[in-house]
């Protein structure tokens, strides 16, 4: 499950410190295919998949810091119909965007599962790093849960030929396969 750990880094701000340990791990790796294959013994994600995370990662190392930031500072954080945090695709400003943020909280703390709390608990790569914790049932269900609008962001960013879409897409399709199941 260490994967949805490297999927929830590179779905964030890609500050040069994140920059910084994932050439380191590359540079262990070798490559970062070998990078993505080692955090998913169980091979949980499919050969194609592993193959677009490893493009990404690769795509992300050979830019400049400045460039990977301003992008996705356009990307996520300017364009609202991208935003990572899930419940406003739900609830927009709403008043009862709140509470479901304080149900999702206390779900995540049932789960022992402590945040930062300068960062709202429906921020993508946070439940990412959540998600990574789990066993993978319970991380497809979760998945499963907010695959409306995990399906909703990776349609925008595909609208608008972003690099970070197949990732969404990968998450999505993660939660998806429990619905398949049922």
């Amino acid at each position: 499950m260490r994967v949805f750990k490297l999927l929830s880094a590179l779905i964030d701000y890609p500050s040069d410190e994140l920059l910084g340990e994932l050439r380191r791990a590359v540079a262990e790796a070798g490559v970062a295919r070998v990078l993505v294959d080692e955090l998913d013994p169980g091979q949980i994600f499919s050969v194609e998949e592993r193959q677009v995370i490893a493009h990404f990662v690769e795509k992300l190392l050979a830019e400049a810091s400045t460039a990977a930031q301003a992008r996705y500072v356009q990307t996520f954080d300017l364009t609202a119909e991208h935003s990572l945090h899930l419940t406003h695709h739900i609830f927009g400003e709403e008043k009862t965007r709140g509470p479901a943020l304080i149900d999702l909280t206390e779900y995540l703390k049932g789960y022992g599962f402590a945040h930062d709390e300068k960062e709202l608990p429906d921020y993508l790569p946070l439940l990412l790093e959540f998600v990574s914790e789990l066993r993978e049932d319970e991380a497809r269900v979760f998945l499963g849960d907010a695959g409306k609008v995990l399906k909703v962001i990776a349609d925008n960013l595909e609208k608008s030929g972003s690099d970070y879409a197949p990732l969404i897409r990968i998450i999505d399709n993660h939660g998806s396969l429990v619905k398949l199941a049922a």
